[in-house]
């Protein structure tokens, strides 16, 4: 999501360090879904998750001394881009990795920033200079390298496919609308609502859909529960909040580029995928083109 900026223009050494713990919490999450998916259901699992986390950053905001107040005019803005950045994105990405090898569903879900810049020049008049179509086309060559010979990948998996693309195409429009209509909230605050605020409709569509299903898992699916509320999202936002207060949005941008990488070793070390060079040049792709949009935006 896209945060306020300070005018520094590159990541001081603490900044560095949360980077760092930044891309291995988000991108060893990725086959830490999967484990959790075999026994949790998939919108229990998000809910919750969402819920819990949120719950604990608005705590971690108030011990703070800072208003979790939104304002009465704001609710409407907030519950817009909590629909796009918070529900859209991790529902139809948890169903998307359940589909999908782990490290290939990271580098889909990853290449939102391309489509933000589509989605900025229609809905914020930015200009589509050459430099983006330039990253439009790497982003999009590294997915076709992603889909394997012809549409060999496509046919494997189309609906893993379209869910992490759509997933990438609803946190995209989120960052949009974030920019477009300001909530008016502290980072923390924010962050700490539109978890809220999106884990509380996962949870009442989980009640009647996936309650049969529902059985206390074992250790490392509850080990992946507890890392998701603790990690993924109390620590992982809060790390992701404050390197965007350090630096311009250029820099938090490339910030995150590490993480579908560490996300496809993490699946070859976790779960035991095989990436191959698909997804070597696919990464090297993506990687190129988000930092050319990014830079264009510095």
């Amino acid at each position: 999501m896209s945060l306020p900026t300070s005018s520094f223009e590159r990541l001081p050494r603490q900044g560095l360090l949360l980077l760092a713990a930044l891309a291995l919490g988000w991108g060893f999450n990725w086959p830490v879904m999967k484990v959790v998916l075999s026994e949790v259901p998939p919108l229990y699992f998000r809910g919750s998750c969402l819920l819990l986390g949120g719950l604990g950053i608005l705590a971690i905001a108030r011990a703070g001394g800072g208003s979790i107040r939104v304002p009465r005019s704001r609710w409407g803005r907030l519950a817009l881009v909590t629909l796009t950045n918070i529900v859209g994105w991790n529902v139809l990405a948890i169903y998307g990795v359940g589909l999908l090898p782990s490290g290939r569903a990271a580098l889909l879900g990853y290449t939102m920033p391309l489509w933000s810049v589509l989605l900025s020049v229609w809905i914020l008049g930015e200009r589509l200079t050459a430099g983006r179509i330039v990253a439009l086309l790497l982003g999009l060559a590294g997915v076709g390298v992603l889909m394997g010979d012809s549409l060999e990948g496509m046919l494997r998996a189309p609906v893993g496919v379209a869910c992490m693309v759509g997933a990438a195409w609803s946190w995209a429009l989120g960052v949009v609308l974030l920019k477009r209509l300001p909530v008016g909230l502290s980072t923390t605050a924010l962050t700490g609502w539109m978890m809220v605020l999106g884990g509380l409709p996962m949870l009442a569509v989980a009640l009647p859909l996936e309650t049969s299903r529902l059985a206390w898992p074992s250790f490392w699916p509850a080990f992946g529960v507890f890392y998701n509320v603790f990690v993924a999202f109390m620590f992982c936002y809060w790390a992701w909040n404050r390197i965007v207060l350090m630096v311009p949005v250029a820099v938090s941008s490339l910030s995150s580029l590490v993480t579908p990488l560490i996300g496809v070793l993490g699946g070859a070390l976790i779960l035991g995928e095989q990436p191959g060079w698909r997804e070597g040049v696919a990464a090297l792709l993506i990687l190129a083109a988000v930092g050319a949009v990014s830079l264009k935006r510095s």
